[in-house]
């Protein structure tokens, strides 16, 4: 199981607002720290932490942070319609289009999916493979 995941970014602000267009509304929860951002799932009482754990930070070792390629983070959202509502908020508040919400040939026939990059041009995932909706014909 995947604990937490983390990407560097050289300007937090500029994170914070790209990832608060999203992340709160699939359940994820902000804290800061001079450290930099943690997004986490409710606990609910009596259980451990719920993983993954989200992390943008400044990279350790002090140098410019940079998207890996070929690594991208996928968030799953409720519905085809949050994809696309995610989406346009996180191109809203700084991210870059990667790959409009639709089906994707490649992909089963209800996996729905919006691709985009966040300031510091890590990509991003937001899909649904909700299996209540209409997959694709």
């Amino acid at each position: 199981m995947i604990a937490y995941v983390t990407v560097g970014a050289d300007d937090i602000a500029r994170a914070k607002q790209f990832y608060s267009a999203f992340l709160p509304a699939l359940d994820y929860t902000l804290e800061e720290s001079p450290e930099g951002l943690s997004y986490t799932l409710p606990v609910k009482s009596g259980q451990s932490a719920v993983q993954p754990e989200f992390y943008v930070k400044p990279p350790f070792d002090g140098n410019t942070a940079s998207a890996g390629n070929g690594a991208m983070i996928a968030f799953e959202a409720r519905s085809q319609q949050q994809v696309r509502d995610l989406h346009a908020a996180a191109l809203a508040a700084g991210g870059t289009d990667e790959g409009q919400p639709g089906f994707r040939a490649s992909y089963g026939p209800r996996f729905y999916v919006g691709y985009l990059r966040d300031p510091q041009g890590n990509k991003i995932a937001l899909f649904s493979s909700n299996p209540d909706e209409p997959g694709r014909d």
